[in-house]
């Protein structure tokens, strides 16, 4: 590994990106991740990759679409009026088996919105937000050497599924610089056996998300589950703080999350047991690790930056066993930690939340 560099988010994530193979990025400016593009224009001429800016989202995961078929490792990103839009070509990329990686940072929403940090793109991203019953591994760092690690760890998982793969982040995450560590550059790999490269004396390959026939479909569709299977099986990921001891747990993801810590930190100085589970793969949830929290805490809190998408997740790993209290922020409004600090104080000495939340 390198020494550490500061660099922001967005940054980060095209680096990161490159020195994970990346061969092909295809793009459409859009805030807050447009730093994304600006710095693939940049390095991906260099280093003799491919680099296009694309003449709209649509157009952009279609060739996505098109270089994933071809077997190189191939990237997208965008900001969530444009993740919208590429919701078409990712149904088609997960019904042709094929890897790519998708970065969405996220902004305020519906409608165009505004620029500043969201989570309200939560239900899209990890229930398959395009038509039919497909599901898209989806990491959710929460600084940016976790988005350096998990643009890394998305292609590579995109490789063992050959699936898409997203990596959720905010406009939060993408503006601001942190130190980071960036890892080597890796050589770029070779297309797969199934790549559409050409025939070559071999049986031709045939990459395609359109059956007439409906048992056929529906045997695709098979195939489909049992790779999610295997991913629920093997690809779970969280992280706690503080939640050995803890009374009340805190479950957030993303920026929410370490601002979460900020406010779990100055309540464990005033003595409140309370610690942080942290959702690192949105899909897989982390189901069974939560309800594990749940048998062993007397109150959650949930805290987001939407109406409380991810509070269904939540509700369903703990099936009601322990009540559950809702905080979020919408509009791209962050949240302090003194607010967050303020409703674990509340919930700590038996007060109702101090800011009614419909999504509770």
């Amino acid at each position: 590994m390198s020494s550490k560099i500061l660099m922001k988010g967005n940054e980060a994530i095209a680096e990161s990106a490159i020195r994970a193979g990346c061969q092909a990025y295809f793009g459409y400016p859009i805030t807050p991740q447009t730093e994304v593009l600006e710095y693939m224009a940049r390095r991906m001429p260099q280093l003799g990759r491919v680099f296009l800016q694309a003449e709209s989202e649509l157009a952009a995961i279609n060739m996505l679409y098109g270089a994933a078929c071809a077997g190189v490792r191939a990237m997208t990103s965008t900001s969530s009026p444009g993740f919208s839009l590429m919701q078409e070509g990712i149904s088609y990329i997960a019904c042709s088996m094929v890897p790519a990686v998708v970065v969405n940072v996220m902004r305020g929403g519906p409608g165009l919105g505004n620029i500043q940090p969201s989570q309200a793109d939560y239900s899209q991203m990890t229930k398959g937000g395009g038509h039919g019953d497909y599901k898209v591994l989806t990491l959710a760092p929460s600084t940016i050497q976790e988005l350096v690690d998990h643009v890394g760890l998305a292609f590579d998982l995109a490789d063992e599924y050959r699936q898409v793969v997203f990596v959720i982040a905010d406009g939060m995450l993408g503006q601001m610089m942190e130190p980071v560590e960036l890892p080597e550059m890796r050589e770029l790999r070779p297309p797969p056996a199934w790549a559409l490269t050409g025939a070559k004396g071999r049986p031709k390959n045939i990459i395609t998300s359109l059956y007439l026939n409906a048992p056929e479909l529906e045997r695709v569709n098979q195939e489909l589950q049992a790779v999610y299977r295997r991913i629920e099986a093997n690809e779970v990921r969280y992280d706690t703080y503080l939640l050995e001891d803890a009374e009340i747990a805190v479950v957030a993801y993303g920026t929410a999350a370490r601002i979460a810590r900020t406010a779990i930190r100055r309540a464990r100085e005033a003595g409140i047991r309370v610690g942080l589970f942290r959702p690192i793969t949105v899909y897989p949830f982390p189901y069974d690790a939560l309800a594990e929290v749940a048998g062993r805490v007397q109150e959650m809190l949930v805290v987001e930056m939407s109406a409380g998408q991810m509070l269904e997740d939540v509700r369903m790993a703990t099936c009601c066993r322990v009540p559950i209290r809702f905080f979020g922020k919408m509009g791209g409004i962050v949240p302090l930690p003194e607010d967050i600090l303020a409703e674990i104080e509340a919930l700590a000495q038996g007060k109702p939340a101090l800011v009614a939340q419909e999504g509770a």
